[in-house]
């Protein structure tokens, strides 16, 4: 059931922005998740998940340390480079605290940069799990013209961050879909790789996802070993895919060029199927060209661009 109105997006817009380069072929393992053995990595430390582990945060109940009415003081304990404008910050909590995010949301973070006289107030999806106790990740790119990402990557340990939320994103329930299609662009892959976790973290959660991560080059794909772990461990629940601006290397195997009709059509759940859902996080031009942006006030608004074409209704679209 196609849609029979044109996109009239220029093509070229659907180009992806990375946010985060990684400086190596194989994905800078800022976040690797060992499945068999319960462990997982983050920029360098290990979280073991083991029986025991589980047992004793149970009998335990962690608090939460988000407001979602109140912005929050956070404490920065370290910050980790990654390559030459990308880092991880690790903010502290109370030992026996979790962040207290939903599946899925985000949170909002101000602050004072400069001689603003208001505070710049930008979303932040973490990648730490979700039910971390005693700190929270952020990966965060600094821009050459954002304000909060130069901020944070000014920071210093001991430093403060002021956060609000959690902010929810797209009610998920376990079941209620048969598949998922996601597109992202840069760190717009935060809130993706945050449905992922969930959804393979649940045993009684058997819903097929399928991601599509659009970059510049195959040096700016964050996160990759991780995506690449989940999918190798759950291959009939998780396909990735990934698609860069122009291939360096004869090695590159994954699709090349924009984020086209064709490549929706070749990855993406069809819109005449039954629970299914197609999402997309990225930069404004490439959620213009894919799904249309959000209206005014920050709502999900009309869909459009190719997602529009293809006959995907409101109701099977989320833009994050």
């Amino acid at each position: 059931m196609l849609a029979s109105i044109r996109n009239t997006v220029p093509r070229q817009f659907s180009r992806a922005y990375s946010t985060a380069p990684v400086g190596a072929k194989s994905g800078n393992g800022i976040l690797w998740a060992s499945l068999a053995t319960g462990a997982v990595l983050v920029g360098g430390y290990f979280y073991t998940r083991s029986k025991q582990t589980i047992d004793v945060e149970s009998a335990t109940p962690a608090t939460k340390a988000l407001d979602p009415k109140n912005f929050i003081e956070f404490k920065l304990k370290e910050a980790i480079p990654i390559n030459h404008d990308t880092s991880r910050f690790r903010f502290a909590l109370e030992p026996n605290q979790e962040l207290g995010l939903d599946i899925t949301s985000c949170f909002v973070v101000k602050a004072k940069v400069g001689n603003d006289e208001k505070p710049t107030i930008r979303p932040y999806t973490p990648v730490s799990p979700q039910h971390a106790r005693g700190y929270f990740d952020l990966v965060i790119k600094k821009y050459a013209t954002g304000k909060m990402s130069s901020h944070i990557h000014a920071m210093a340990p001991g430093d403060i961050l002021e956060i609000k939320g959690p902010v929810p994103k797209l009610p998920y329930k376990t079941g209620a879909l048969k598949e998922i299609g996601m597109i992202a662009g840069g760190s717009g892959i935060t809130p993706m790789l945050q449905l992922i976790q969930h959804v393979l973290a649940d045993p009684n959660d058997h819903t097929k996802m399928t991601l599509v991560f659009a970059n510049k080059s195959e040096e700016d794909i964050i996160l990759r070993s991780t995506l690449d772990e989940f999918a190798k461990k759950h291959p009939d629940q998780l396909k990735v895919h990934y698609v860069i601006d122009k291939a360096s290397s004869a090695d590159w195997r994954g699709d090349v060029g924009y984020v086209t009709k064709e490549l929706v059509q070749k990855y993406m759940p069809a819109a005449d199927k039954d629970s299914i859902l197609v999402s997309v996080c990225g930069p404004v031009p490439m959620m213009k060209s894919i799904s249309g942006v959000k209206a005014p006030d920050y709502s999900q608004g009309e869909v459009g661009g190719l997602f529009k074409e293809l006959g995907y209704t409101s109701e099977q679209v989320f833009k994050f």
